[in-house]
This record gives C-alpha cells, structure tokens and sequence, in this order.
C-alpha cells in the first residue's frame, strides 16, 4: 500500500499519512458489501430506521472532534466546520425515517392487484470532493443507506480525516462495518473502479465539470445511474428597487463563504447601472470588513485555501494587470492565504466565465430586466444565485427565467437537507436531498397479482 501525505493549510505543517486504497481493495470491498446489503436489506424497516437513529446520535457525540479535524484538515474556520459536523447529525436525523415511510403504491387495474415496491439497488459507490467533505458525504450515504443500499464512499485525496472518522462512528453505532466503507485513495483507482465495477450499482459524484463528464461517460458503458453535482458560476442579482445596503452587507458572504471554494459561491455580481456606484461604494467596506485568520479562532469568517496547488490555480485569474477595485485582508507567512478580492472586468473575461473557486468576485453592471437575466444565463454552468429586489413580480419573472437548479431571493441560501438539491445544464444531473432523495437509490418494480372469479 502506499501512503499520501496530508498537510495543514493554515501552517503548512505535515498533519499525517493516510493509506491509499488499491484496486484490490476496492474489489474486496464491494465482495463484502454485497454481503452485507442483503443482511440490511431484509432488517425490518423500524430496525434500520433505528439503525440510523443510531449514527446519527454517534455523530452527535462527536461534533467537537468532528469539527477540529476538518479545521485542520481542510482549513475550515471552526464555526463552519461544527455546523457541517452537525449537519451530518441532522440529515442522518432526517432520512431515518425513510425506511419506515418508503411506501409502494397500489394501482388500480383490472382482473387483479398491481402493486409497487422501492427496491434498493445494492452497492452504491460515493465520490467526494475536498470543499465540504462531510456535508456533501452524507448527502450521498444517508438516503442511500436509508432505502436499504450498502455504500462504499471514496474521500477527496485532501481532505478525507472526517469521512474516515465518520465511517468509524458508523461502526460504534453498530452498523454492519462491511456496510459503509471508507476508501482513501486517488480518484483514478479507486473512484476509477467504483465507476467500472459491475456491482458498483450507482455513482454519485460531486467535483469539476470535466471529471464527471468522465465519471458519465464510464457509467454509460453498464449503464449504471449517476447523480453529478458539478461545478457554478452563479450570478447575484442586484436590482435598483432592493434594500441596496443590505444587498452590498451580504454579497461577500454569497461568495467568499469556505475561501470562495463552493460550488454555489456567487463570484459574478450583476449590479443594475443606475445604482453601481453606489453599490461599490457600499460594498468595499464589507469586504474588507470579512475576518480572515485562524480557522481555530470562532472570530474567524473566512480561513486558507486548501493546498498550495489551488493556491497557484486561483492566482492565477488574479495576475498584476487584473482589474482589481479592492480587496480584503489576509495573514501573511505560512499558509495558503488569498485576500478576498473583486475584479470588475470586462463581460467576455476569463473571470467572469471559467469557475474560479476561490476568493475571487467579478462585479459588471446590467441595464434592465432583460439583460440581467441574458447575463446571468450567459454560462454553461446552472447550479445557483441570487435575486435582490422588493418587487415581487420581478423576483418571480427573474426566478423563473434564470437557469439554474437553486435560487435565492433577498438571500444567499443554497443549501437545506428537505429541499432538492442540484444543477442545470453542466452542473449537473439529478438531485440530491428533499424527501424524494432516497427513491433515486431505488428501483421501481411493478407486480401484478391475477385474481381469479370466487
């Protein structure tokens, strides 16, 4: 086996090893995990929903813990990380009901009964990215588990301390320990083998753009399902008849939230002309007014970059000659710190079409209605944004108009675990949470009972 070395982006400092998950790992575990589903699938639904119940109250205990590793591991500021620890708790909470509300139907049809059933669909193989590893984790593995599926999940190479600790919580809650597995490892072995198993039943898989489309491709040769939540580029929408100072007060945490590394991070601002200026003027002070510091330090709004090759990637969308209008404020030395900056380019700049993910906002102006929203659907991208007006019948016209899977009006909310989750266009395909997220682990199978003269 071989090791990869994981580094603190707060100090640059070693933190440790994690033993990466070879091919022939993967394959002993799906063997063990088709085992171990059947056992879980034939439980009584009270008893899995207990189960579940179970990991929940597991990861409750844990949250403290939970949360210091990821301040360490991925740079999180400590408020951050135990809101996504007990985020966990919360969705586990959340689909523990499933197993007992995971109804079929009876259709009425002639000559005898026809009747509906969700059946699991066995092995399911979860790939997560290093910006949120334990929310987006449990967005797969909770409803999975839930409808009766076993799951296997591959942790970002970066960041995978709290997935692994969660899988051992699975475990001291007493679930099956062949029934949710962690592999650390690459994504071109293990996430590579999870989408060419043949008893890896379903992908789902949250990253850049480019690799699910790989992740796609690869699936279609079994056609095996996939749920992609891909990459955004997602506008704010600033109208002149909104609460304008409230609006520039809150634009930086639409963006700059987890160091601007979100897939539904507003980086394009799109400010009505008439009231640009003022907008700016308004805005300047909060952006220099995020904290950005120690994770560890529950002052901290704002913490490092996850490693020293994104660091580079997102400098790189902020050369010497890039219009900058200002900037907000980061530590020196050691660390992968980036200011939080807005850049008022051009339309047609790389910045205000590429996916920069990280603190990085580009701010244009709009004339009208129309032209709002031709801007911000002027991308390949539909995961998120934000409307900001008091005219009810804009927010609704805009809203409607605007191509995107998650939208927010007079806010920056993306994201509750009994909402749909997912994009439009390349940022994704099929939805994640809401109560109907555990019937995309199923299959629907129809039976129909002859039911002869008495």
């Amino acid at each position: 086996m071989t090791a990869s070395e994981l580094i603190n982006p707060a100090t640059e400092e070693l933190l440790r090893t994690v033993e990466q998950t070879s091919i022939a790992g993967v394959d002993d575990a799906v063997a063990r995990a088709k085992v171990a589903q059947r056992d879980w699938a034939r439980l009584a639904p009270g008893d899995r929903a207990a189960a579940l119940r179970s990991f929940a109250a597991a990861v409750d205990a844990h949250v403290d813990e939970l949360a210091a590793l990821e301040v360490a591991n991925s740079g999180h500021p400590i408020g951050n990380a135990t809101w996504e620890a007990g985020h966990v708790r919360d969705v586990l909470q959340f689909y523990s009901a499933t197993p007992e509300r995971l109804s079929g139907k009876q259709i009425p049809v002639a000559g005898g009964l026809d009747i509906t059933f969700n059946e699991p669909l066995g092995v399911i193989g979860v790939i997560t990215p290093w910006n949120f590893p334990m929310p987006i984790a449990v967005w797969g593995f909770a409803p999975a588990l839930a409808a009766g599926n076993a799951v296997l999940v591959k942790p970002a190479e970066w960041t995978p301390l709290t997935t692994i600790r969660i899988g051992e919580l699975a475990v001291e809650a007493g679930l099956p320990p062949d029934l949710f597995q962690v592999l650390p490892g690459k994504g071109s072995v293990v996430g590579e083998r999870f989408v060419t198993h043949p008893d890896v039943r379903k992908i789902v898989f949250t990253g850049s753009t480019e690799v699910g489309t790989r992740v796609m491709a690869g699936a279609a040769a079994q056609v095996k399902r996939v749920t992609l939540e891909l990459g955004g580029k997602s506008a704010n929408i600033v109208f002149d008849d909104c609460d304008l100072e409230k609006a520039a007060a809150t634009a930086p945490y639409g963006v700059f939230d987890n160091a601007g590394q979100d897939c539904c991070a507003r980086s394009r601002i799109l400010v009505q002309r008439n009231v640009y200026d003022r907008f700016m003027e308004l805005l300047e002070p909060a952006v220099k007014g995020v904290a950005v510091g120690d994770p560890a330090s529950k002052d901290t709004e704002m913490g490092p970059l996850v490693s020293k090759s994104h660091w580079q990637s997102v400098a790189s969308y902020v050369p010497g000659d890039a219009p900058v209008a200002f900037r907000g404020d980061a530590p020196s030395g050691p660390g992968y710190w980036f200011p939080p900056t807005v850049l008022t380019p051009e339309r047609s700049d790389r910045t205000v079409r590429e996916e920069i993910f990280g603190p990085v906002v580009a701010v244009l102006p709009f004339d009208d209605e129309a032209d709002a929203i031709a801007l911000a659907n002027d991308t390949p991208y539909g995961l998120s944004g934000s409307i900001w007006t008091d005219d009810l019948s804009r927010a609704v016209r805009v809203s409607r108009a605007v191509e995107a899977g998650n939208l927010s009006v007079n806010s920056h909310s993306s994201v509750r675990y009994n909402t749909p989750f997912g994009g439009f266009k390349q940022s994704g395909l099929g939805r994640e949470l809401g109560p109907d997220a555990p019937l995309s682990f199923t299959e629907t199978k129809n039976v129909f009972y002859a039911i002869g003269d008495a």
